[in-house]
């Protein structure tokens, strides 16, 4: 009877102990695929935020979640081709930055749920029916709001009252530029500026268009959205400090770089906020049920090291109103 008790209790105990490993080997890793515009190096603080962001919903790499990435280095060409390899390797929800790549995303997969980490005009491209409802398989973040790049340029008409001529930097390559550039019609002629577009979409074009915005000696300069253009923030930086060009952009990033002025939602929270959607979609929430988030804040930053350095004197009226001044 002792040895019988004892057996039994052998076994009980071995059952214990091996239970953990086999829940262990048989616990899912998920993946996750995520579509970069440029390069690890110039999305750091992206995809460090939207990685914290993980953690913080028990997410750990390597233990219960992988990420495959892939990186279109500004060609937005690449990324239909990038999308596609992804969805063959049968990841368990993609992850965007930007219309370009979420576009791709959409092209490549009905099926594979899509989470936006910022986007630009999600309804006017196609990619969501509404905010509200987006159906299909993608949801996630814009950063378009109406009138807000009307506001930019009444900041910048605010800090040089004598504005009338405005270069305007933009993507043709991204579907966002055209609508970016015609919602922006309207505030430029209540404030009676003239937009002049100057078109980049490779790195080896910015030579040229910065060349082709020195010829039409504006009086300042304004970003239409674009990650490919924030991605190549110093270039542009360098250039607007050069050129003594009061320049608002609308990522802080730029200003971070050294640039004059941003009015822009804070994109790492952005990321960071994705995590969330990605975790509800891998619990098994459909992205068709999950509406479409807008920033709730936009923050006004300003460099007044950068306004010194072309003789600029910031109002202010307009300096009371910023959230960070870089001194």
């Amino acid at each position: 009877m002792g040895k019988r008790i004892f057996r039994l209790a052998l076994g009980v105990l071995l059952l214990a102990f091996s239970f953990p490993a086999r829940a262990q080997q048989s616990e899912k890793i998920l993946r996750i695929g995520y579509l970069g515009n440029s390069s690890p190096a110039l999305e750091r603080d992206f995809v460090d935020a939207f990685r914290q962001g993980l953690r913080d919903l028990g997410y750990a790499e390597g233990h219960n979640i992988l990420i495959e990435y892939r990186w279109a280095e500004g060609r937005y060409d690449r990324l239909p081709e990038f999308a596609a390899e992804l969805v063959r390797l049968k990841v368990d929800v993609l992850l965007t930055a930007g219309t370009p790549g979420a576009l791709a995303a959409k092209q490549a997969t009905q099926t594979i749920p899509i989470v936006m980490a910022v986007s630009g005009d999600a309804v006017g491209t196609g990619l969501v029916q509404s905010l509200a409802r987006p159906g299909g398989n993608i949801t996630g973040l814009t950063r378009m709001t109406r009138d807000l790049d009307g506001k930019r340029l009444e900041l910048l008409k605010e800090i040089v009252p004598s504005l009338s001529r405005v270069a305007t930097l933009l993507n043709p390559a991204n579907p966002i530029s055209a609508r970016g550039w015609t919602e922006a019609q309207p505030a430029a002629k209540a404030l009676r500026l003239k937009l002049e577009s100057v078109e980049v979409k490779a790195a080896d074009e910015f030579e040229a268009a910065f060349a082709a915005i020195a010829r039409k000696r504006p009086g300042g300069l304004f970003i239409i959205a674009d990650q490919f253009l924030l991605a190549h923030r110093t270039q542009i930086v360098d250039f607007a400090a050069r050129q003594s060009l009061p320049a608002i952009y609308l990522y802080s990033e730029f200003v971070d770089a050294g640039g004059l002025m941003s009015y822009a939602a804070n994109d790492p929270a952005m990321f960071r906020r994705a995590a969330t959607y990605v975790d509800k979609i891998l619990k098994g929430a459909k992205p068709a049920d999950l509406p479409v988030e807008q920033p709730k804040k936009f923050e006004l930053i300003i460099n007044l090291k950068a306004a010194k350095q072309i003789g600029l004197t910031i109002p202010p009226n307009v300096l009371a109103r910023a959230d960070r001044v870089i001194k």
